[in-house]
């Protein structure tokens, strides 16, 4: 390694930490000591320098020990009679500097606090562009991406390309490789988002493209994400350096691409990001650090050519992507799963309330389909004019010889991610509540109705072709023909939810795990039973079942459950014996049906969690969708922090929406009597299955018995509403014993 490298980076650490303390004093001599900062709506202070250090940054004051740490960090100044290596005071340098850009914002965002709009969809026309470090409510909707794998890894950008048009080439190659774009810093006042805006390229969480902030400090916002991803899903505790450090680099694969020229703050901003296991791409002729050592190939990488910066970086940081080589006219990959097409934007739409929008997937006869027949029965989006509506329904027939009917749901959910992965098109719901929104842009390049047909059929046999020989797909769009296709399909989607909802616990001698959640939270086994659906609300037991039939060495095992210990907590021997196995003898029993005592382990995927309420005699639940304080005293976010990493922590659990309304929902606390809040967006959500399990439990009001954040935040404010509802939790047996 070149001696010039820790020189320059050396300095930038000196001068990147002399900066923040700079800043610091001129807040002290603005501001009271007891003045407030932080990130706003984040449980984790200021993200990185809490997980390496522990250090709860909450005040002004409090910004003075890791100034300190960091100060401390900075090694001697190269000199001429130093000799090689350099890297250890380089990667302590490089730390400094980290931990004083994160110090920067923070204090950026008490002078400017309307600098950044932490929205998923920023609002380009009205200038709000940069949306600053993520909340938790994106956090774990984000995050989880990282977990299942739908995002392999993300690639940090700074500075700019030398034209919009390489912009959007390099960005658009990382898209069709599922990963992450963030962006910060610019080069010369130009930023890449810039770049990107004028060559029409969307931008913001939805889109994968993430516009951090315009300096190069606002790039320790993408550290602070994935240090808050180790804590969040993998329970990795705060302080612990090693873990957070080795996690992400055995875990999240992400590296660094710098656009443009590099200084001695970029440089510092380089050498923290190798102390992660991410290394530097660059475009300019600078010194190299090409042994191994921190990263898992080489460190720094000069030089790169614009059309192999994709390529080359995936290479360097040894991380596995596949690009789906479909034949449509438009762009294809999850990065486009949450692009929008605003009314400027629209061609035509279909669904959505305007015109009726179904999709089936059934099971045909060998012989009765053709594989590859795509039909388009109908008008084609050629014969549609501009800013017409039209009705579809999308039929795909599959057959073959390891094909069965429990596997039809399972395959028609991946029809809603699958339309949205083709660029230009936006699919939102399922069944027959679906809505296909085409923009002009998707129409310039050529995309018909026929290119979902193609989709489905390669995905289809890519992703499932060890149960499928055959795949033909019909959109019909004459309204009697989608009439009739939706009546069939309502009575399909009845059998299928009733076949599930009459079943129970008791009828089946095997249940099934989901593993996962287990990337991030090594210790967390889920147990998915026919009244257990998975934590996630993504998996119930048929759907499991069908999994691990289509792949029986996948995350969904079965478990046989054995003798049966306690039929009110719901715990089996052939259970304990599974999951004390999975989680490699971290956990050694979990309870089904309880929460007070011995409850199944938690992880940051959860869509709820229940808490005990004592005063209250009873529970709520809390959905990360809301983001507001709860009576138990701690936001989801928190909640899930505490134990989402996959910990069995009595008093909580998580659980998912629809679990709240099946029959064993905590019955061994006295069930789902025991309800007394949850916020009203998920009150609302589930009211039609709340009413209907109240009737079931005798109690015909039971939907209005519950309070919700219009009632109160506390105990304190909720118990009188429920003392005068007559809520039956305060007439039960104490919840402790």
């Amino acid at each position: 390694m070149s001696k010039l490298v820790a020189f320059a980076a050396i300095q930038g650490g000196y001068k990147v930490v002399s900066s923040a303390e700079g800043r610091y004093k001129k807040a002290l001599d603005t501001y009271n000591a007891d003045t407030k900062i932080g990130f706003p709506n984040t449980a984790y202070y200021l993200p990185v320098i809490y997980s390496l250090t522990g250090m709860k940054v909450e005040t002004l004051e409090d910004l003075k020990k890791p100034l300190a740490f960091a100060r401390g960090l900075l090694p001697p100044h190269v000199k001429g009679k130093n000799h090689l290596p350099y890297l250890g005071p380089l990667l302590d340098a490089g730390m400094a500097a980290i931990f004083s850009y994160e110090i920067l914002e923070a204090l950026r965002i008490l002078d400017q606090p309307d600098f950044y709009h932490p929205e998923e969809d920023p609002d380009i026309d009205a200038g709000k562009i940069w949306v600053g470090p993520a909340d938790d409510t994106i956090l774990r909707k984000r995050g989880v991406e990282f977990v299942d794998g739908s995002a392999p890894g993300f690639a940090a950008m700074v500075g700019a390309a030398p034209n919009p048009e390489i912009a959007k080439e390099i960005v658009e190659e990382y898209q069709r490789r599922s990963l992450y774009i963030f962006c910060a810093a610019n080069h010369n006042g130009t930023t890449l988002i810039d770049q990107l805006l004028e060559a029409g390229v969307q931008i913001g969480w939805n889109t994968r493209i993430v516009p951090f902030g315009p300096d190069i400090s606002s790039a320790v916002f993408a550290l602070g994400f994935a240090n808050r991803a180790a804590m969040a899903f993998g329970g990795v505790k705060p302080g612990d350096h090693q873990k957070i450090l080795h996690y992400n680099k055995d875990r999240v694969f992400a590296f660094v691409n710098a656009l443009g020229d590099i200084g001695t703050e970029w440089g510092v901003a380089a050498a923290g990001c190798v102390n992660w296991g991410f290394p530097t791409l660059a475009d300019t002729d600078i010194p190299e650090i090409l042994p191994t050592g921190i990263c898992t190939y080489e460190h720094v990488v000069a030089n790169v050519p614009h059309d192999e910066m994709c390529q080359r970086s995936v290479e360097v940081r040894g991380l596995k992507t596949i690009i789906s080589d479909i034949e449509i006219p438009c762009a294809f990959g999850p990065a486009y799963e949450g692009e929008r097409v605003r009314g400027a934007d629209l061609y035509a739409q279909c669904g959505g309330g305007k015109t009726q929008c179904t999709e089936l997937v059934k099971m045909a006869d060998m012989n009765a389909i053709e594989d590859g027949k795509v039909i388009v029965d109908g008008p084609e989006i050629t014969d549609i004019k501009e800013g017409d509506t039209f009705p579809m329904g999308i039929f795909v027939q599959v057959a073959g010889r390891e094909m069965q009917a429990d596997f039809e749901p399972i395959l028609e959910r991946q029809i809603h991610h699958l339309i949205n992965y083709i660029q230009g098109i936006m699919h939102i719901g399922q069944r027959d509540i679906s809505w296909v929104r085409i923009s002009k842009a998707g129409i310039e390049k050529g995309f018909t109705l026929k290119d979902i047909g193609v989709v489905l059929h390669a995905k289809f046999h890519q992703d499932f072709g060890k149960i499928l020989d055959k795949v033909q797909v019909t959109l019909k769009t004459k309204k009697a023909d989608v009439d009739k296709l939706t009546k069939t399909a309502r009575a399909e989607y009845k059998m299928r939810d009733e076949r599930v909802e009459k079943m129970t616990d008791e009828d089946v001698e095997i249940y099934y795990s989901c593993t996962l959640c287990q990337s991030f939270a090594p210790s967390h086994v889920c147990s998915v039973s026919p009244e257990r659906t998975g934590l996630c609300g993504a998996y119930n037991w048929m759907d499991c079942k069908a999994s691990f039939e289509i792949n029986p060495t996948g995350p969904n095992q079965p478990i046989e459950k054995g003798e049966c210990i306690d039929p009110v907590m719901g715990q089996w021997k052939g259970v304990n014996d599974f999951v004390y196995k999975a989680s490699r003898g971290a956990v050694t029993h979990y309870n089904f049906y309880s929460m007070v005592t011995d409850p199944m382990t938690t992880c940051g995927c959860c869509e709820c969690i229940a808490a005990m309420l004592p005063s209250c005699n009873g529970v709520m639940t809390v959905g990360r969708d809301y983001a507001g304080e709860t009576p138990c005293g701690m936001k989801f976010t928190t909640l899930a922090g505490v134990m989402g990493g996959g910990a069995s922590s009595p008093g909580f659990v998580g659980h998912s929406k629809y679990n709240i309304t099946q029959g064993k929902f905590i019955k061994g606390d006295g069930g789902l009597a025991r309800m007394v809040w949850m916020p009203k967006i998920l009150k609302e959500e589930i009211k039609e299955r709340l009413e209907k399990a109240g009737k079931a439990m005798g109690i015909d009001n039971f939907y209005d018995m519950i309070a919700d954040e219009t009632v109160g935040i506390t105990e304190e404010e909720i118990l009188p509403f429920l003392q005068e509802k007559g809520h039956p939790a305060l007439s039960m047996d104490p919840l402790i014993g």
